[in-house]
């Protein structure tokens, strides 16, 4: 199965999204969809480790979507954050967006949409949008920002900003394809 290639809707008509890094772990890992399999990313010829603190989200993509170079994106899927434990790379999830993290990296647009699992017996906070997210876990925005701002080196990426629910669900359309 190429998980590029799955829909970004479930036939339930929900998001998903696909996972390739667990949250608690400093190895990087991508789907390589030549080989339709996941990889551990590789940097300067070596497995790439984030020589920082562990991922604190799970950390993937949303299917069938790009962010076209031709448009200021960096090439890949749209990233997402899974607020939820630690899944196994690979998992596909039926997801909700509640934010959008708006970063770029080295100049390219490099968001990611922020999101709870849509089973309510896999989520680990009791935020469903924005602003419940913001009133009750502000302090997860601030971890999240320091995270990817620091993880790949000082001055890499920039932080831009962040967006409500509806916001990322316009960048899902925007990407699809």
């Amino acid at each position: 199965m190429n998980h590029l290639e799955l829909p970004t809707f479930s036939p339930n008509g929900l998001l998903q999204g696909v996972i390739e890094i667990p949250a608690g772990t400093n190895h990087k890992y991508e789907y390589n969809k030549s080989l339709q399999q996941f990889q551990q990313d590789v940097r300067d010829g070596r497995p790439r480790m984030v020589r920082f603190l562990p991922y604190p989200v799970n950390y993937g993509f949303v299917p069938s979507t790009r962010m076209d170079k031709n448009r200021d994106g960096d090439g890949d899927p749209l990233d997402v954050l899974l607020l939820a434990e630690s899944l196994p790379t690979g998992s596909v999830l039926e997801i909700e967006p509640i934010g959008l993290l708006k970063l770029k990296d080295l100049g390219e647009l490099d968001h990611k949409v922020l999101a709870i699992p849509a089973d309510p017996n896999l989520r680990i906070i009791d935020a469903t949008d924005w602003d419940s997210f913001q009133k009750n876990y502000s302090a997860i925005r601030h971890i999240l920002e320091l995270f990817f701002l620091y993880y790949d080196g000082l001055g890499v990426m920039t932080l831009m900003g962040w967006g409500d629910d509806q916001e990322a669900r316009e960048e899902i359309e925007k990407w699809r394809f």
